[in-house]
């Protein structure tokens, strides 16, 4: 099992409409069986307004094909299209859940 960590950096006052994307794809992922997603937002970090979504995946090939099969999705494709705007940088991290 694997923990995929989505960790953004957002412009700022853009932080609460990325969490309202992230909660409203998670709905749309929870639609279609990918699992469930958990949105959480920074107290204190390295930067202000940084949003991170978490999901759990049992590998590393079943995410990947979740990315592209949400990614061709007229849903999903409608809700992130204008994403970049709200964002500065980020990264992904991957972890093993012992």
């Amino acid at each position: 099992m694997l923990l995929v960590r989505e960790i953004m950096f957002c412009k700022p006052g853009k932080a609460r409409p990325m969490v309202e994307k992230f909660r409203s794809l998670s709905k749309i992922l929870e639609k279609h069986q990918f699992g469930s997603m958990r949105v959480t937002t920074d107290v204190s970090s390295e930067r202000y307004w940084m949003v991170v979504s978490e999901m759990e995946v049992p590998s590393l090939d079943h995410h990947m094909k979740m990315i592209k099969q949400t990614s061709e999705m007229a849903d999903v494709q409608a809700l992130m299209k204008d994403y970049h705007d709200f964002v500065d940088h980020g990264r992904r991290e991957i972890y093993t859940v012992e």
